[in-house]
């Protein structure tokens, strides 16, 4: 066993008691070529993740440890962390919820079990965990609703992930709400003021609400979106309209409203950890990059990562 995946299961026997964070833990480890380059790399796997992906990482010599929880499907938008395990809780605030539907995945790397683990994204399910667990959560471009990405702490490990070589100088432009969204002002303030290495300019963006489109399946170009991007390499805007909710749900509250205009339109888009709020609850700063542009989301993510305040400790 890889010194690595002994050091994670050892951190994983002392959190998965109180954020029950995976649905089942791996006891069979493969051998993995040291000469590869995630050479063993514990990586926890989301439940439901598809396999081709998971192929993926452990040909670039990752090593499974285990599957994480998905809330169940009674939970509204899927943000609770209820399951059939139990719930799964936000290592910064045990009364909170970490998001989801990747919530074990986003817990596991904000806790400090694994540095990567994997989800899909079909409304928000990378970005929204990512954002109110304090990591990084990339959605890759896909022609379908639903994309697979990655949560990690270390933006290096996401140009490793995507075998981005070069460096790239993006230019950006900003959106608090997407002209129909609903943002808590310190969400939009501190994403805003995390964006600042990017040097956005503020642009009169009046996004169509998605939600009809989405619950219709109806995905496709964006024209919006295109006069935008052809423009700007990226559009930022805060991850979340508000912070996480308690394990009683969500209420009324659209937590996807800033994320699923981007599974309908493919682009790629990734949550950078942009600070805390009032209450020590991680926010998160969106950036969409235009399709195939993932190199531009990495960027972005380094730079606003070098600027952005260290982190607390977390309860867990």
């Amino acid at each position: 066993m890889p010194d690595r995946v002994h050091e994670a299961l050892a951190r994983l026997a002392v959190v998965e008691p109180v954020l029950c964070a995976f649905h089942e833990v791996f006891r069979t480890f493969p051998e993995v070529d040291p000469a590869l380059p995630f050479a063993g790399m514990p990586i926890a796997v989301k439940r439901g993740e598809r396999r081709s992906h998971r192929e993926a990482l452990t040909a670039m010599g990752c090593v499974p440890i285990g599957l994480t929880t998905i809330p169940d499907g009674s939970t509204p938008w899927q943000t609770w962390g209820r399951n059939s395990r139990g719930v799964t809780r936000n290592p910064w605030n045990l009364d909170r919820t970490p998001g989801g539907s990747s919530a074990g995945s986003a817990v596991a790397v904000a806790s400090g079990v694994v540095p990567l683990a994997t989800g899909v994204d079909g409304a928000g399910s990378i970005r929204i965990p990512a954002a109110w667990c304090g990591v990084f959560g990339l959605k890759t471009t896909s022609a379908e609703r639903a994309a697979v990405g990655v949560l990690t702490r270390d933006p290096a490990l996401l140009a490793t992930y995507l075998g981005v070589t070069e460096v790239s100088s993006p230019t950006a432009v900003w959106s608090a709400d997407l002209g129909f969204a609903e943002v808590d002002d310190e969400q939009a303030e501190i994403a805003w003021r995390a964006a600042a290495p990017l040097r956005p300019s503020p642009v009169p963006l009046t996004l169509r609400d998605p939600a009809d489109d989405w619950f219709a399946g109806r995905c496709g170009p964006n024209p919006e979106l295109d006069a935008v991007f052809g423009t700007a390499d990226l559009l930022l805007t805060p991850t979340t309209p508000g912070p996480p909710h308690g394990h009683d749900g969500p209420g009324s509250r659209i937590n996807t409203a800033l994320t699923w205009a981007f599974n309908l339109s493919g682009h790629p888009a990734i949550s950078i950890p942009a600070g805390f709020d009032s209450e020590g609850l991680p926010v998160g700063l969106q950036a969409v990059a235009r399709h195939g542009r993932e190199a531009d989301l990495v960027a972005a993510a380094r730079l606003v990562s070098g600027a952005v305040a260290a982190a607390p400790d977390r309860v867990i």
